[in-house]
């Protein structure tokens, strides 16, 4: 499902918080309630213990699918994993115009 977060080409900052939240709490199965309050400080991998080496495939997979984005081998990092702001970061730079 393809649905990037654009209103009349530009990025809808807001949009993409509130799909990447959803996309979180579907692959992870953790409560919607709960991925609506994460904030840039929410401690993701090493934190939520859903989100384990293999929960991370699933997690970049459905990002890629639903975002509309490619994401390399060598984008992964602990620093964009390691939070919900670093990952919202990183969906904002895949997704800002070139």
């Amino acid at each position: 499902m393809h649905t990037t977060p654009f209103i009349e080409g530009q990025l809808d900052e807001n949009a993409l918080d509130q799909q990447l939240k959803a996309l979180i709490a579907d692959v992870l199965g953790i409560n919607q309630d709960q991925a609506a309050g994460f904030d840039a400080d929410t401690g993701l991998f090493g934190h939520l213990p859903e989100l384990d080496s293999m929960a991370v495939a699933g997690l970049l997979t459905e990002m890629e699918d639903r975002l509309g984005i490619v994401i390399e081998d060598d984008d992964v990092t602990g620093e964009m994993l390691e939070t919900y702001g670093g990952l919202r970061d990183f969906a904002l730079a895949k997704l800002a115009p070139v």
